[in-house]
């Protein structure tokens, strides 16, 4: 089947669903990621967030509901619509003994890319993260948080027009999380790609973000910041978020 469609909507869920045996995990989850846009996932651990990425990204099955990829039903097209996602998971998939740059040149050879296109890819987003000194090292060399920005940068090799990072910033210093929020919300407002965020940290949403508040594996509220604040009544987010979340509510 071609997957030559001209890109449509970035990315849409409509009615997912998902249990492992008896427990259900998802329930009827609905919510749209626009382009140009940082759109949070923002929920406690245990929401359901990584089962939700597993779904989007192609590693679980849906059992219920839709998933569309820039206008395409991955039910219908398959695999080729991932081609359009730039995925950084939550657990680090980097090969520790290989360098910076094999990483990605590895992972430019799964992708389809031409050595032109890798080495100007690769290029581009080591400069953008200060790692371009750094390419011929050995990844278990970095830290923590040059392997993070090693992740992104090989997710964002080919400019995917959509990315999607579950808890990327978990186990990182305040600065480099902020730093990171930084490059990501950059990649939305001034390189066009819309971008879905899941986490459970209220400081890493910013003004103008969406919000889709996630419990307990069920949509608890969606739109932006105002919108959130006024149908909760709450005059910030975190206080919010306790508001809707099961795990604010037991404090």
């Amino acid at each position: 089947m071609s997957c030559d469609h001209p890109p449509a909507a970035a990315l849409s869920i409509e009615g997912l669903s998902f249990s492992y045996g008896p427990r259900r995990v998802l329930s009827d989850v609905s919510f749209q990621v626009p382009r140009e846009t940082v759109t949070v996932l923002l929920g406690p651990n245990g929401a359901g967030k990584t089962t939700l990425f597993g779904l989007i990204t192609g590693l679980l099955a849906p059992q219920a509901g839709r998933i569309e990829v820039s206008g395409r039903s991955r039910a219908v097209e398959g695999a080729c619509v991932l081609g359009d996602l730039g995925i950084v998971f939550q657990q680090p998939t980097l090969d520790l003994d290989l360098s910076v740059a094999q990483n990605l040149s590895y992972f430019a050879g799964l992708r389809g890319l031409s050595a032109a296109e890798a080495a100007e890819g690769t290029r581009r987003e080591l400069q953008r993260f200060a790692l371009w000194e750094r390419r011929g090292e050995a990844v278990r060399q970095l830290n923590g948080g040059h392997r993070r920005r090693v992740e992104i940068a090989r997710a964002c090799l080919d400019a995917p027009p959509i990315l999607v990072l579950d808890e990327p910033t978990v186990g990182l210093d305040i600065p480099t999380r902020r730093a990171l929020v930084a490059d990501l919300h950059a990649r939305a407002g001034d390189d066009g790609a819309a971008v879905l965020w899941a986490t459970h940290l209220v400081d890493e949403v910013w003004p103008g973000d969406r919000l889709v508040i996630l419990d307990q594996g069920e949509v608890r509220a969606t739109g932006s910041l105002e919108e959130v604040l006024a149908a909760t009544g709450q005059a910030d987010l975190d206080a919010a978020f306790d508001a809707l979340t099961a795990a604010g509510a037991a404090a």
